[in-house]
């Protein structure tokens, strides 16, 4: 995207101090020359003005890498057509970016560093227009889902089943963003829980969190009959089709669906591979699927359930961290065990400078980088390499 992506990266380091007010003034300058475009998005923005750091982070972090970098702009190209993007909305917001780093840059802005930054955005920009455009061919922008099943496991933990309206490709490992019609036009993301069943239906594990707009209604408000808005299906901590090594699964809370979407994967593709799942929660009570999995434990040769717990002295298991429990399990990962790693951004950080420390090599770690933010950030010393930084 840039013959020198040292020149977009130094200056983007100039907007950290300010990242909040850039993000903000981004959103109002594109609003205010685009008025338009306010519709296609909440009436509260924290979040979305979040996601766009994020992601805009993600990519000037990825430039040195350009097979991942396409690879994530495509799935953003897709994502973006359920908002209802266009072509010109990105020459739009390419235009307030500009003008936005040109303002917080300070001294560090030149006509080099705009020329750069330019190209840059016009290459990203060509690379999610022309991924919206390959999708539009073959797939919906947006699905309708039918809530089939809503159990409430504890009280602020529900696993819904929803059956979309038209076929939604996805591979285990992935997650989907859902809409409810209690708050229109805030998506959230949900990794699904299951592999492709032939019914084509979904599995979504949803805690309810405080202040939590649309996890809150799906927890306490949805049920069975109701309709939810499906996007497409994003992400890549999928298994290595090629690989046949020993699995350790490591979550935490509801980390679990994306990592029981794997086992489901990997147990029904080779039966007997070894799977190792460690799941830690803060309570017994909070371990809402263990009676599941004990029942996929029992049936699967190769499949091992770990349950981990912070706070409950009366549980009759392993008790303190995830990290911590990688340090004492008896079949600790190996130099060949492929690791996956979901849960809270924290947790994971933590989890990943465990497995280093074990001897796990960068490149068999895997973990969504979507789900990481800045306190992910402070122990990037940890982050393997091949694991892309927020």
């Amino acid at each position: 995207m840039s013959s020198d992506p040292r020149i977009i990266k130094d200056s983007f380091a100039l907007l950290a101090p300010n990242a909040d007010k850039a993000v903000a003034y981004f959103c109002g300058r594109l609003f205010a020359e685009h008025p338009g475009l306010r519709a296609l998005f909440p009436p509260a923005m924290d979040a979305q003005r979040e996601q766009l750091l994020r992601a805009l982070t993600r990519i000037v972090w990825s430039l040195d890498a350009p097979d991942s970098l396409t690879e994530y702009l495509g799935a953003l190209g897709r994502d973006h057509r359920k908002l209802g993007f266009r072509p010109e909305h990105y020459a739009a917001a390419g235009t307030a970016l500009i003008a936005t780093l040109r303002r917080f840059a300070g001294d560090g802005w030149s006509p080099r560093v705009e020329a750069a930054w330019t190209g840059a955005f016009s290459a990203a920009a060509a690379t999610m227009v022309d991924a919206a455009e390959a999708a539009a061919a073959h797939a919906p922008p947006w699905w309708v889902g039918e809530v089939v099943g809503h159990e409430r496991r504890v009280h602020d933990v529900a696993v819904l089943t929803v059956r979309p309206d038209q076929p939604l490709e996805f591979a285990a490992g992935q997650y989907v963003t859902v809409q409810t019609a209690r708050w229109p036009r805030v998506w959230r993301r949900y990794s699904v829980a299951n592999a492709p069943r032939p019914d084509g239906t979904l599995c979504l594990h949803v805690r309810a969190v405080p202040a939590g707009w649309v996890s809150g209604a799906l927890v306490r408000h949805t049920k069975v009959g109701d309709t939810l808005m499906l996007g497409p299906a994003l992400g890549a901590m999928t298994l290595d089709p090629d690989s046949g090594s020993d699995l350790l699964l490591v979550a935490g809370g509801t980390g679990l669906a994306p990592l029981k979407a794997l086992l489901e994967q990997a147990t029904t593709a080779a039966p007997g591979r070894r799977v190792h799942l460690v799941w830690g929660a803060r309570t017994a009570r909070d371990l809402y699927d263990l009676d599941e999995l004990r029942s996929l434990e029992a049936a699967r040769a190769g499949l091992r359930v770990t349950p981990v717990v912070a706070e409950d002295p009366g549980f009759d298991g392993m008790r303190g961290t995830v990290p911590e429990a990688l340090e004492r399990i008896d079949d600790p990962p190996g130099p060949d065990t492929d690791v996956y790693v979901c849960g809270p951004t924290a947790m994971v950080a933590r989890t990943v400078r465990v497995l280093r420390d074990l001897g796990v090599p960068s490149e068999r770690v895997r973990h969504d980088a979507a789900g990481l933010d800045a306190a992910a950030a402070a122990l990037a010393p940890a982050v393997p390499v091949g694991v892309t930084p927020p």
